[in-house]
């Protein structure tokens, strides 16, 4: 009898176990297996930029053109990963051979190799694979700005997995003083600024004193953004309920001018 029992307790241990290493390696298969995207659906070329965070590799080397109308699809890495995806506009080759370009521009370079962008720029946010459930957060900032409307849309993910974003073009409806324009001065709007990259005041750009949830408040250009896409970040201690954590996704697509 007591043999019996230890036979059974021997196969529901191997059984467990077999499960627990499938539902592993089922996960770790999936990580392995996602997609990020950029879709480009303005009628122009782009030049999309990828940053990641301190620590983290940089992807497809940080820079590509997409024409209009086209996508590029690339995997996704398998590991924890962090960073920022944002798109160039207005870029041409100078006389001198440097790469220039309207907005978001990353010091002279198509590839930015994991350098930043110039403000104004509408930026993507992630954070890929963490958690106990494979999480993938992501959200779209306007803290820095406004260059083209973009959405991130998840496909195949668990849980809370909304698409989020800026659908509006906030270029023809930018405040006088926050307009970016190329040639300065006298040329068409290409950007629309933050209101820490207009006035540059430490309350603004939630600095120093100002740099605390208690501090860091609303401004008048901030509403601006907030009011017309309200589900992005606008400044820089914005609820942190516009980041969304979404298990386990097949797909990231970031969309520009959806």
């Amino acid at each position: 009898m007591a043999s019996s029992s230890a036979s059974t307790l021997s196969l529901l241990i191997l059984s467990i176990t077999f499960f627990l290493s499938l539902n592993l390696i089922t996960t770790q298969t999936q990580a392995s297996n996602m997609i990020l995207t950029v879709v480009n659906n303005c009628p122009f070329t782009i030049w999309p930029a990828i940053q990641p965070n301190s620590g983290h590799p940089v992807l497809e080397k940080g820079g590509f053109a997409l024409h209009t109308l086209s996508h590029k699809s690339f995997a996704a890495p398998a590991q924890h990963w962090s960073g920022r995806i944002w798109a160039r506009t207005g870029c041409t080759y100078t006389h001198t051979g440097q790469f220039s370009c309207a907005t978001g521009g990353c010091g002279g370079k198509l590839e930015c190799d994991g350098l930043g962008g110039a403000a104004p720029a509408t930026l993507a946010q992630f954070t890929l694979h963490h958690g106990h459930s494979d999480l993938s957060s992501y959200s779209v900032s306007l803290v820095d700005g406004f260059n083209l409307p973009m959405t991130v849309t998840p496909h195949e993910g668990r849980g809370t997995c909304p698409v989020v974003g800026c659908k509006a073009d906030l270029l023809s409806t930018c405040p006088e003083k926050l307009k970016m324009r190329c040639p300065a001065g006298h040329g068409p709007v290409v950007g629309c600024m933050s209101g820490c990259e207009a006035v540059g005041s430490d309350q603004m750009c939630c600095r120093n004193h100002y740099n605390s949830p208690q501090t860091c408040k609303e401004t008048e250009f901030s509403l601006f953004f907030k009011h017309a896409c309200p589900a992005t970040f606008t400044y820089a201690h914005d609820s942190p309920s516009l980041s969304h954590d979404c298990s386990a996704p097949r797909e990231l697509k970031v969309i520009f001018c959806h």
